[in-house]
């Protein structure tokens, strides 16, 4: 029987702690976690005081995990001093993201998983993407994908699935943004991605309000009656089950989540919020609707505590599992 393929895992920005938080990833899954290659540096990756072995292809990731870290090695240009990123290196980080992409694309990987970026390096060489998931929706546009295409940022934490409509906006601005196209685009790709990506053959959406009460009968707001409610009726009529806007205040709780397999949250702390309180250290970021798996962890590169040893690996290693269940799912 031929191995399922490993994972691929980009290192991210070198001087924060994505390389130390993937040693210890190592250290927790090399025995009989799905296997990882690292794309990144190995003479970094071995300055993390993990034994390290350089493969030339994907496929030779499996027999290497036990006993070291496998990495397709891609040297970065300039010395690395941790919490002090530096502008020579950012084309390599771009590097690293889009060979993984290549990789996935051609079957080599099963997915991959991302190690957090520094975006002011990025745009300073020229980067021209909000981040990682715009970078990766662009890198597989051409790629064909058996549905609706996201990408969809989903947080998850626990059983609780979130996922977002809108996601760094102002506040300010959210309302406009809501509109009943966004709502439906999300929630179809959400509804596909539980189906392909999780297995649920019916899945249950919820749908989040905007406003306290949700809108109390249009006293406090009316975009659940004019926005809201509709597009969550046109989705019914579709086959998708999903709720009419609900407040976002009762949705949460362990009864709450029982009654849903996704909820659409329709701002950023909307979503983040809960997942975080659920599992501070362990939330992960999935990104749906794209012809590649592809999962980070719920945090950035810690820049003030990068090098120091101190740096939790949970929400990386909760990222390579996620990433693995969704591969899977996926292979059928």
């Amino acid at each position: 029987m031929t191995p399922a393929p490993p994972l691929a895992l980009t290192m991210g920005e070198p001087a924060g702690v994505g390389p130390e938080i993937i040693a210890a990833a190592w250290r927790a899954l090399k025995d009989g976690g799905r296997p990882f290659a690292v794309v990144g540096d190995a003479a970094l990756m071995r300055a993390q005081g993990v034994p390290v072995q350089a493969i030339t292809a994907p496929a030779d990731a499996g027999q290497a995990f036990p006993r070291a870290v496998p990495v397709l090695d891609s040297p970065l240009p300039a010395p690395v001093t941790p919490g002090r990123p530096e502008a020579a290196n950012a084309g390599a980080v771009a590097d690293w993201i889009e060979q993984a992409v290549s990789l996935a694309l051609a079957g080599e990987v099963a997915g991959l998983v991302t190690a957090p970026i520094a975006k002011a390096p990025l745009y300073a060489a020229g980067f021209r993407f909000p981040g990682h998931t715009e970078f990766i929706a662009e890198l597989t546009a051409d790629a064909p994908f058996p549905g609706v295409r996201g990408p969809v940022m989903m947080l998850t934490a626990k059983d609780l699935r979130a996922c977002l409509v809108t996601i760094h906006s102002p506040l300010a601005e959210v309302p406009e943004l809501v509109t009943a196209e966004r709502v439906m685009r999300t929630a179809r790709v959400v509804h596909e991605s539980m189906k392909r990506d999780f297995g649920i053959a019916r899945p249950r959406l919820a749908l989040a309000a905007l406003n306290p009460h949700a809108g109390e009968g249009g006293a406090l707001g009316l975009e659940e009656i004019e926005v809201l409610a509709p597009a969550a009726a046109a989705l019914r009529n579709e086959g998708i089950a999903i709720t009419d806007p609900l407040p976002a205040d009762t949705l949460f709780h362990d009864e709450a989540r029982a009654g849903y397999d996704a909820v659409l949250c329709l701002y950023h702390d909307q979503a983040l919020i809960p997942v975080k309180t659920l599992d501070f250290w362990g939330g992960v970021n999935a990104t749906l609707g794209l012809p590649v798996v592809r999962t980070s962890p719920d945090h950035g590169t810690g820049f003030d505590i990068a090098g120091k040893g101190v740096a939790r690996a949970d929400s990386v290693i909760a990222a390579i599992r996620l990433a693995g269940e969704m591969a899977r799912a996926r292979a059928g």
